[in-house]
């Protein structure tokens, strides 16, 4: 099919072990006050620290705001807003996962724009450009530091907002592998996995173009032959570097295409629970697969080869249902836990599958799901 796209990439790849020392150099073409978002996990690893001395080393202020919890709250985000105004920053460093980058994107929403961060819900409402933004990841996982989009939870609603703006893209990625050397294996693996649900969730979503197929098969490539040796020793150079690169991938990816269901589902369960985002993502995404086969088979089929299925011979459905297959492999190589361990409840399907049918991503997933087919899968996590 011949069709018309764009491919947008408004920010800055600094990729490679030891670019972090970059930031200070950085900085300071950017700004002279610049507030650290991050959150406590991080701090405690030191490399806070580090950031901060190469920032103040290149003639900068500096404040940190270390409040971020997962799944970043609007109450922090407001708190953050303060800070950032109190301190007179014009310069906002993100370091962490994705809930610190996402709550760096939303406090300079709220200092250029004001109000709250539910004026912002959803495509195109940021009218301002925020203050610049490096963004320097500490998983491999979410890939949020080449997109445009944060993702904040209204913690009256207990549902999780994606606020999406070309104007709150960071400026500059700083992707140091090394970083995630110390990441716990359990982090390895929710992590590891939300960047393979973006890969494949961009790969097969209706708004899927060729450039963001390209980089979401090498993703998915990426990912699976090396997910493993990463969570197996979190030493491991190459797999960290290779994960590290495979998630940037998959975020550029879902980021010129869209993600789907199970980020649905999965942002349903996070909003209520206020369980891991990866975790979440890792648990939905098998019954999804089976689900969505039918809608492109041959697209499944390619990403079951591109985690090194062998399909050849086999019939298409056979082939698609090879993705399914790898995918529960891996949940369970990883010991990722099931749908009820992570606090499903029966009198929750209601409440989730009406979130999920919600949610901004349901528009781009390949198979159209309604509130009724979201019910059908949550009952389905829930008897297994």
């Amino acid at each position: 099919m011949m069709k018309t796209f764009e491919f947008l990439l408004p920010t800055r790849i600094v990729f490679g072990n030891g670019v972090i020392k970059n930031v200070g150099q950085e900085a300071k073409k950017l700004g002279r006050r610049a507030l650290i978002v991050t959150d406590k996990g991080v701090l405690r690893t030191g490399c806070i620290d580090a950031i901060k001395d190469h920032l103040t080393g290149s003639g900068l202020a500096v404040e940190i705001f270390d409040a971020v919890e997962p799944n970043p709250r609007d109450t922090t985000v407001q708190k953050g807003a303060a800070v950032a105004k109190d301190f007179g920053c014009d310069l906002l460093v993100g370091v962490g996962g994705g809930s610190a980058i996402d709550t760096a994107k939303a406090i300079g929403v709220i200092v250029a724009e004001g109000g709250i961060i539910q004026d912002y819900e959803g495509l195109d409402k940021v009218q301002k450009p925020i203050m610049p933004l490096i963004a320097i990841p500490t998983t491999a996982g979410t890939g949020t530091e080449v997109t445009f989009w944060a993702v904040v939870t209204d913690t009256e609603r207990k549902f999780k907002m994606s606020i999406g703006s070309l104007l709150m893209a960071a400026r500059i990625a700083l992707v140091d592998p090394e970083i995630t050397f110390s990441l716990p294996a359990s982090l390895t693996a929710s992590t590891g996995i939300d960047a393979l649900v973006h890969a494949i969730e961009a790969y097969t979503a209706l708004s899927a173009q060729p450039i963001s197929d390209a980089l979401a098969l090498s993703a998915i490539e990426l990912i699976g032959q090396n997910i493993r040796p990463a969570y197996a020793n979190g030493h491991n150079a190459e797999a960290r570097y290779n994960m590290m690169l495979g998630s940037m991938l998959a975020g550029i990816s879902f980021g010129n295409s869209d993600t789907a269901g199970v980020h649905c589902m999965g942002e349903a369960m996070g909003g209520l629970y206020d369980s891991g985002h990866g975790v979440c993502m890792a648990i939905c995404l098998p019954y999804w697969a089976e689900y969505n086969l039918i809608a492109d088979p041959a697209k499944f089929v390619e990403v079951a080869e591109a985690l090194g299925e062998c399909v050849e011979g086999l019939p298409v459905m056979e082939a698609a249902q090879k993705t399914v297959a790898a995918v529960w492999k891996l949940c369970d190589d990883l010991n990722i836990p099931t749908a009820r361990e992570e606090g499903l409840r029966e009198e929750d399907f209601e409440r989730l599958a009406e979130a999920a049918s919600n949610n901004v991503c349901v528009a781009d997933n390949p198979r159209v799901m309604t509130k009724e087919d979201f019910l059908l899968l949550f009952k389905k996590m829930y008897s297994q």
